[in-house]
This record gives structure tokens, C-alpha cells and sequence, in this order.
């Protein structure tokens, strides 16, 4: 693979926290040596159970949290070493959408000004006409109509909330966009609809997928390939293919037998 073709690269990546009530004297190593690459263009899917570690070090790889030890390079940038002004240019190329659509959305900010909110952050030549308009042509995108802009979140049910979060993630045309169990918190029919969005919106874009999952099935819809997580290290990467039909670790074919035939 080319230097060329891959978009984000780690190389041992760790973070630990201090167990609650030990004094700082141990520590839970939620993410232990980590390494991982992000080929453009794909969906790269990081599934395991809960507390493997996975929103860590999604969190991680976007340095909104910072790693005790390892190496992260985004387009070739050292973003470990990146100074306040050059990390928020790169912001810019990699955006979240996150599991949980009531939490994520402040109820305070009518849909408009959280979609065009990141305009104002990092495209200031705009003006607020223009951040409007741009905001009103994402959420069509993402199947919403134009009286949404004047709404607030409260008056939206959860996959029409994800739906904005979505086009808050998009308005900017990021190259990575990391999914943190974007449909875990939606009924499975509109949940389908959602990945179907984000299926379509890849395609459209040319956008470069991680995505976050304790679901194999929802894995099994959008990923091209798996890195399967336990315990904070990657014990197994592949293709969908390889992995979801041959894997070659215990823990993933425990993983697959635990999924409920349909």
C-alpha cells in the first residue's frame, strides 16, 4: 500500500486511567499499544464488546483526547506535534458523528446554527447568509426539509437527530469521518436507514469511514475492512470477508457465534 493511500496511520498508541478509588495507584490501560491504518477511501470498522476500549481510541485518533505514549499521521502530519492553529486546520479534515443523537445536539441552538456552526469555526469569510445556505443544502442531503432549520433538536425523533449530526459532520467535507455507534441508540428499521444514509453519502463524497461497533451485523452492512478490539489491543484485521467468514482468532469467532440467526 502506498504512503499515498493511507489517510491515518498509528503506531502504539496507549491510554490509561487511574482506577476510581485506588489513589492513582493502578491504573485500566484502555487502549494498550495500539496499531492501526486508515486506508482512504474505505470503512474501516473497529468492533469488539463494550469497554474494549473502541470510543477511546476513536477519541484518540481524532486527539480529542490526548495518548500516553505512540505515534499518530494524518496525511503524513505528525498530529502528536501539531500546535493549536495547525491541529484546528486539520480538524477541519476529520469530523465524528457520535452514538448518542439526544446528547450530542445542544438543545439550546436552533438545527440551523448547529449544522452551520462549524462554518463559523473554521470558514470565518463566510457570512451568516451563506453559512445558512449551505447548512439548508446539507440537511436536504440528509433527508430533511427546510423548515428544520428553525427547529430545535427536542422537536426531532433519534434518527432525524442523527440525521443532523450527520450533516453537522459533513457541512465541512472532512475526508475521515469516525462513527461512534451511530445507530446503536435507534430502532433496527430506522437505524438501517441511517447506515443506507451514510452508505450513499460515501459514495457521493469520496468519504473515508472508521467506524465504531459492538454489532457484527451493522458491520457486516457497511465495512470494507475489520479490526476486531478486546481488551484495549487489536487481536485481529481483515477484510469483511476474511474476518466475517474465516476468522483466524478465537475471540472473533466467539464474537460471530454469540450473533442470533435471524
Amino acid at each position: 500500500m502506498s504512503a499515498e493511500a493511507i489517510l491515518l496511520r498509528a503506531r502504539g498508541l496507549e491510554k490509561g486511567y487511574a482506577r476510581e478509588g485506588s489513589g492513582g495507584g493502578h491504573r485500566f490501560v484502555a487502549v494498550d499499544g495500539v496499531d492501526l491504518e486508515v486506508h482512504r477511501g474505505e470503512t474501516l470498522a473497529i468492533v469488539g464488546e463494550s469497554g474494549c476500549g473502541k470510543t477511546t481510541l476513536a477519541r484518540m485518533l481524532l486527539r480529542l483526547i490526548e495518548p500516553d505514549a505512540g505515534e499518530l499521521f494524518f496525511e503524513g502530519r505528525d498530529l502528536l506535534r501539531l500546535g493549536a492553529r495547525e491541529l484546528r486546520r486539520a480538524r477541519r479534515e476529520m469530523q465524528m458523528v457520535f452514538q448518542d443523537p439526544f446528547a450530542s445536539l445542544n438543545p439550546r441552538m436552533r438545527v440551523g446554527q448547529i449544522v452551520a456552526e462549524p462554518l463559523a469555526i473554521h470558514d470565518s469569510q463566510l457570512d451568516s447568509r451563506e453559512r445558512s445556505e449551505k447548512a439548508r443544502a446539507m440537511l436536504r442531503r440528509v433527508g430533511l426539509d427546510e423548515d428544520a432549520m428553525s427547529r430545535y433538536p427536542h422537536e426531532f425523533s433519534g434518527g432525524q437527530r442523527q440525521r443532523i449530526g450527520i450533516a453537522r459532520a459533513l457541512i465541512l467535507r472532512p475526508q475521515l469521518v469516525v462513527a461512534d455507534e451511530p445507530v446503536s441508540a435507534l430502532d433496527v428499521s430506522v437505524g438501517a436507514q441511517v447506515l443506507l444514509l451514510l452508505d450513499e453519502l460515501q459514495r457521493e463524497l469520496g468519504l473515508t469511514y472508521l467506524f465504531i461497533s459492538h454489532s457484527l451485523p451493522v458491520v457486516a452492512q457497511m465495512a470494507t475492512r475489520i479490526a476486531v478490539m478486546r481488551r484495549g489491543q487489536l487481536v485481529e484485521t481483515g477484510t469483511a470477508e476474511q474476518v466475517l467468514n474465516e476468522p483466524r482468532e478465537k475471540y472473533t469467532q466467539e464474537l460471530l457465534a454469540a450473533v442470533p440467526l435471524v
